[in-house]
């Protein structure tokens, strides 16, 4: 049977920097979490000029990964235990900050010396309390890396994250995740068959859809039911969409800044830590 929708939530531009703002349609104020899935922002498309010093300054994270998904240009992820990588057009950043660290992200060195356009979807996704306190670890993976899903003329979908159609993506995680992204021509139509009792979301970075009955356009978030299993979509104009289904955690979650955690209590530990320079220092 079809999912019910239950919202499409408008992302609203929200400032994370002095330099830089998003459009987050995850939490919103009318729907905040749908644990595993905490935060997501789309950046961009933002045209980076030639010579540019534009990157995010390093900052902490502990307590759940942040996932990022290049629509356009070349993303650069460094941080203080040990780790580094790009990416380009297509492919995914997976940073697991468990216990806690600094990273920096933004674009390539490349970009900042030739300029050009940048855009992505970050996402943060919550781990069980069991794995909060882990070893950080970091993956990526390029476009060619993923699987591509859902194969028909003018559609051009990869699985980033999970199992589907017998296929697997690279990425490990702690939590059971599916996630796949890119974009549908005009006309063309997707059917996903969701695990039911799982949470499942669908973003639309590009274009307008027609989703269950419904319809959702550029910066929209379509929350559906846990329960039953179809989803079916078509692009009425040519579109990009992120699909997201995850087993649900059912633990507390603290949220703050850049911490995901259980309590109150360790999110004041986690501030005080990273005031006391417990998360160490990066240059980048």
């Amino acid at each position: 049977m079809k999912k019910k929708i239950l919202h499409v939530l408008t992302g609203r531009e929200k400032k994370i920097t002095e330099d830089e703002t998003v459009i987050q349609s995850l939490p919103h104020k009318d729907f905040r979490f749908a644990n595993p899935f905490i935060v997501l922002h789309h950046i961009g498309p933002e045209t980076v000029q030639p010579g540019s010093k534009l990157r995010i300054q390093p900052h902490p994270h502990r307590g759940f990964s942040p996932v990022t998904f290049l629509i356009q240009g070349e993303g650069f992820h460094m941080d203080n235990a040990g780790h580094s990588g790009d990416v380009s057009e297509g492919g995914i950043q997976w940073m697991f900050a468990g216990k806690g660290l600094l990273h920096s992200e933004g674009p390539t060195q490349r970009v900042l010396d030739n300029g050009g356009v940048q855009e992505y979807l970050q996402l943060w996704l919550n781990v069980p309390k069991a794995h909060k306190w882990d070893d950080p670890y970091y993956q990526n993976a390029q476009k060619e890396q993923l699987p591509r899903v859902l194969e028909q003329d003018g559609v051009n979908m990869r699985l980033a994250a999970g199992n589907w159609e017998g296929k697997s993506s690279p990425m490990k995680s702690f939590t059971p995740v599916i996630a796949i992204f890119g974009t549908i021509a005009a006309g063309k139509t997707i059917a996903l068959q969701a695990t039911p009792g799982y949470q499942a979301l669908v973003y639309v970075y590009k274009g307008r859809i027609d989703i269950n009955g419904e319809t959702a356009a550029m910066h929209q978030l379509v929350v559906l039911e846990q329960a039953n299993d179809g989803i079916t979509i078509t692009a009425s104009e040519d579109a990009g969409i992120l699909f997201l289904s995850a087993e649900p955690i059912d633990e507390p979650i603290a949220a703050k800044d850049n911490y995901v955690m259980n309590t109150p209590e360790e999110i004041e530990q986690a501030m005080n830590d990273y005031q006391a320079g417990k998360f160490g220092t990066l240059a980048y």
